[in-house]
Formats: C-alpha cells, sequence, structure tokens
C-alpha cells in the first residue's frame, strides 16, 4: 500500500539545506550529479501516472537555480521516454552546467519558447506543464518574469463551466510561491496534481491536497537518513521514485477518464506477480479507488457447482492471499471440499482486473486466534453473534443477539473467544492474469504461471491482447 504520511520525515528549510551541504561535501555527490538523479526521478513519475500515449505534450517552465536546472533534466528525460518536450526558460543561468543542460536539450531539438511565445490558453496547447520554477533554497516574493508565469499555472486550476479539463500540473519538490514549511499560505498560490518531493518531502507538502505525491531520493545515503533520524519510503523493483501518500482530498468535479498510464510496456512489467500486483495495488490507492483490497472469491464444492461472494482480504504477501470467514457457511464447505479458489480484484476507474487463482489452506488455530484479537471489539463481538448462512427468523434478532453478548462482555469485563468455528484462509496462487482495458478495445492482459524448480517457486510469463 502507500506509505502512511504520518510515518514520513518531513524537512524544515535548515534541515533540507544541511542534508544538501552534506551530500555535496563529506559524501562526495556533485551538484551535476544531484540534478541528473532528480530529474531522473521527476520524468519516471511523471510517466508512472501519465504516460505519453495520452498525455504526450509537455512543457516544462524553468527557473534560475537548481530547480530549473532539475526541470531542464526531466525535460530531456521525458523527451527520451517519447513525450513531445518544450521547454520556457526565461532567464537562463549563466554557468557552464546550465548551459551544458540547455545544450543536450537543444541537440535534441526540443524547443525552447519564450514567455511571449506561450500560447493565451496553455490547457489547449500542453497536456503536462511541469513546475520548476523555484525550490526550497527560495526566499521572498517572485519578480517578474516568473511572477507572471505562476499566475499562469494558478489560473489553470480555476476551472468555469466552458472549460472540460486543465491540463495537469506537476511540481518538483515544492510548488514554486509556496512557503516551505507553511506551504500555501494565502491559499491563492499553485495547487499542483503531483508532487514529486526530492531527497526528503519538506513540510509544506502536508498541505498538498493534490492526486499524487511521489518522492525521488533514493540516492539519500544511510548516513544521511541516519544522522536526520529520516523515515522514508521503500522503492519498488528498479522505480526511481515511490508513492507517499494518497491525499485525503479528491477532486470530483471533473473526473478523468485514465488516472494512471495504461501503458503496458514489457520494459514495466515486474517478473514477480506480487511485485506487479503491488505496484497496482498502490495506483488504485493513488486514484482514490475505495477498498482496493475488496475482492470477488470464487468456490466450488465436490459437485463443481460454483459460488462467488465479495470478501475483504486481511493481507496479501509472498506467502499468498488472506482472508477470515465461519468455517461453516457456504464458501467454508466448499473449501472442505475442495480446497482450491480464484478471486478477483477490479478497479473501474482504472479499467483494471486482477485474477488469482490457487490451492487454499486453512490457517493454524494459534494464526488464527492472533489475528482474531487484532479484530476491534465490536467485531469480536459480531463474530460471535452472527452465524452465517443460518435461516433467522428476521433481521432484529440479529442485533438483539449483538445488543445481549456486548451487554453481557461490558458487564463481566470477560475476555471475548474466538468462535471454535471462525478463522483464516490462504490462497497460494498457482496462476495470476492482470488484464489492463484501453480505450481502443485492445484490451491487453499479463499471465503469470508458477513453476516449481528445486523447491523454490519461480514465474513464467506471457502477454496478449484480450
Amino acid at each position: 500500500m502507500a506509505q502512511n504520511p504520518d510515518t514520513v520525515s518531513y524537512l524544515t528549510r535548515k534541515e533540507a539545506t544541511e542534508i544538501d551541504e552534506l551530500l555535496m561535501g563529506p559524501l562526495g555527490f556533485g551538484v551535476d550529479q544531484l540534478m541528473e538523479l532528480a530529474g531522473l526521478s521527476v520524468a519516471t513519475a511523471i510517466a508512472e501516472v501519465y504516460g505519453a500515449s495520452k498525455y504526450s505534450r509537455v512543457l516544462t517552465i524553468c527557473g534560475p537555480g537548481n530547480n530549473g536546472g532539475d526541470g531542464l533534466v526531466a525535460a530531456r528525460h521525458l523527451h527520451h521516454f517519447g513525450y513531445r518536450s518544450a521547454v520556457c526558460y526565461p532567464k537562463r543561468t549563466p554557468k557552464p552546467l546550465y548551459g551544458g543542460l540547455a545544450t543536450q536539450l537543444e541537440s535534441l531539438s526540443v524547443p525552447f519558447l519564450s514567455e511571449e511565445d506561450l500560447p493565451a490558453e496553455l490547457s489547449g496547447h500542453f497536456d503536462i506543464i511541469v513546475d520548476a520554477i523555484f525550490g526550497f533554497s527560495f526566499k521572498g516574493a517572485p519578480r517578474s518574469p516568473f511572477e507572471s508565469l505562476i499566475q499562469r499555472l494558478v489560473s489553470l486550476k480555476k476551472f468555469d463551466k466552458t472549460q472540460k479539463a486543465s491540463a495537469i500540473v506537476v511540481s518538483i519538490d515544492i510548488p514554486s510561491g509556496w512557503h516551505v514549511e507553511e506551504g500555501d499560505i494565502t491559499g491563492d498560490g499553485i495547487k499542483p496534481d503531483m508532487l514529486v518531493s526530492l531527497t526528503a518531502p519538506k513540510l509544506c507538502a502536508k498541505k498538498f491536497v493534490g492526486q499524487h505525491h511521489f518522492l525521488g531520493g533514493r540516492f539519500v545515503p544511510p548516513i544521511v537518513v541516519d544522522k536526520f533520524k529520516l523515515q522514508l519510503p521503500s522503492y519498488s523493483g528498479t522505480s526511481m521514485c515511490a508513492l507517499i501518500e494518497k491525499p485525503p482530498q479528491i477532486e470530483i468535479q471533473a473526473p478523468r477518464e485514465n488516472y494512471l498510464s495504461t501503458d503496458f510496456l514489457e520494459e514495466k512489467v515486474e517478473v514477480d506477480p506480487f511485485d506487479q500486483l503491488q505496484k497496482w495495488i498502490h495506483h488504485a490507492v493513488a486514484a482514490g479507488v475505495k477498498d482496493p483490497n475488496l475482492v470477488a472469491l470464487s468456490t466450488a464444492g465436490r459437485g463443481g457447482k460454483l459460488s462467488s461472494r465479495m470478501v475483504q482480504l486481511l493481507s496479501v504477501d509472498n506467502n499468498g492471499f488472506l482472508w477470515f470467514t465461519s468455517y461453516e457457511n457456504q464458501k467454508g464447505r466448499d473449501l472442505s471440499e475442495n480446497p482450491h479458489a480464484s478471486i478477483l480484484f477490479y478497479w473501474d476507474m482504472l479499467k483494471r482486473q486482477v485474477r488469482v487463482e490457487g490451492s487454499v489452506e486453512k490457517l493454524s488455530d494459534e494464526e488464527s486466534e492472533q489475528y482474531f484479537h487484532k479484530n476491534p471489539r465490536e467485531i469480536r463481538i459480531r463474530s460471535i453473534a452472527s452465524e452465517q448462512s443460518i435461516v433467522v427468523p428476521g433481521r432484529q434478532v440479529l442485533h438483539q443477539q449483538y445488543e445481549e453478548l456486548k451487554d453481557y462482555f461490558d458487564r463481566s469485563f470477560s475476555f471475548i473467544p474466538k468462535p471454535t468455528n471462525w478463522g483464516g484462509y490462504r490462497l497460494k496462487p498457482e496462476f495470476f492474469e492482470f488484464w489492463q482495458g484501453e480505450e481502443s478495445r485492445v484490451h491487453l492482459k499479463l499471465r503469470y504461471f508458477a513453476k516449481k524448480v528445486d523447491e523454490r517457486i519461480t514465474w513464467t510469463v506471457d502477454q496478449l491482447t484480450a
């Protein structure tokens, strides 16, 4: 799942400055090296969410400092990722490093636009605008020409009834014009759709309410993590960016058909299906999917008659898929006769589904006991009160049983025992199928098949159209 924001470290301006000085001093990093890593992280985060097939036109607006340099690097990588990249760099910094970055882009025929060359309606000409104007070291009020450029980014998010959608705004490290620690103080600042924090999020990132918050900081050495007691998210596979959180506020006035990239490129496919599934679950969380761990569970008894129902998975990891239920209901009876099942994840807003098939095993009484007592008190009482799949005279009987049991345990302070007919099941996958819907109706599938080699499970993967 996405990293809980309460467990991530946020930096003040002073701390961020000290970390930069440590990286570029005793630890031997050059500013050009950090700029390259930062720009690559930003481009990777954009490609992770906004695929080039749908959001191809990108304008990067660069300021005169390091944040602008990060933007120049990001623009180059986006070009190589297949985007149609353009740059607005109104005040070029007269240093060889920045001149070299601009020359690299010019050699790729990436156009540089002056402020005067920018179209009046940015959203009609660009799908994504990267805000690389000011970083955490900037102080004071923005001056010309950046003040007017920031205002143009602000105006993008002021929807009117004639606008279908605005261009996506991606801010690097800090939305330009925000206070490093206090955020958008006046409430009239840039409101980006995506924020890509660098090294570690700055305090203002707590005020970010856009759709996607990523961290680009895989270069941070352990000595820095230990010295500043940083809590940072883990990075999946070879990714240069990590999803930090899905902010609690979701913009629903102007929904988009695709929240995340629909690209199903071979180089982006994980070798291990569990890693691929975790990536998609992260995407579902980031897109605001409610209950992304809700699945359709299908079972069949000895006679082969199928039945399906929705269940909430308690955990998903390399050991399998875990849920809890009564042993005496339909699925419990099916699994006692035929210990095999299929589960199906479906995330409509992402046009994605994942089907998993495998054998099912009961958890030990000890494991089920541990999980039972992790549940809230009300759920434990309800597990005793509700005997699943039996006929009752009416709903009021269940409510009465629950209230009587609750009253009993309230008065007696008794230990709430796990029902003997309640426990956990674990599906051990043998097959995964990932399905990605496409607007073209040429849907794509990935299929993973388990194979046992020297007592170890390995996976083969096939890619096909649906």
